[in-house]
């Protein structure tokens, strides 16, 4: 299976939009969008941010995971953000995650950022993902919302 990764581009957008939503629809996320339009526009609108900084993943030149963010200052230099991160249904379990996390942080060193962050459902099966790839859960912080 070869995998490669590069940044996202514009004409990625239309593809990147059909695998999250073929994914987050499922189990356990089972989100629900009111249309293409809302997915798409939220897609389009991490793509105008002037910090924003995305992945794709391609297995056999099939579009198989992405990973939607942005740099974020800190006072210790440049952050990388994920907000979006998945990887195709049908191929989880795989391995590609993990080697598609491998090759962004290979990229993310030449790019001088020095970290990762995301937030993810405790409940889900993408912390444990997470933790098997080198990340950390801080257990000091908590996400408030209002």
């Amino acid at each position: 299976m070869k995998i490669t990764v590069r940044e996202v581009t514009r004409a990625d957008l239309d593809a990147c939009v059909t695998l999250a939503m073929a994914t987050f629809t499922k189990e356990p996320w089972n989100d629900v969008y009111e249309s293409r339009e809302q997915a798409f526009t939220f897609y389009e609108n991490h793509l105008k941010n002037n910090y924003f900084l995305g992945y794709v993943a391609f297995v056999d030149n099939q579009l198989a995971a992405l990973s939607i963010g942005m740099r974020k200052p800190w006072i210790q230099g440049m952050e990388y953000y994920i907000d979006e991160f998945c990887v195709d249904y049908n191929l989880q379990g795989k391995g590609i995650g993990s080697v598609f996390i491998d090759e962004i942080i290979k990229d993310l060193k030449k790019k001088n950022l020095n970290a990762i962050i995301l937030n993810t459902d405790k409940n889900y099966p993408s912390k444990d993902f997470y933790i098997k790839n080198g990340f950390t859960v801080h257990e000091d912080l908590i996400i408030l919302t209002r």
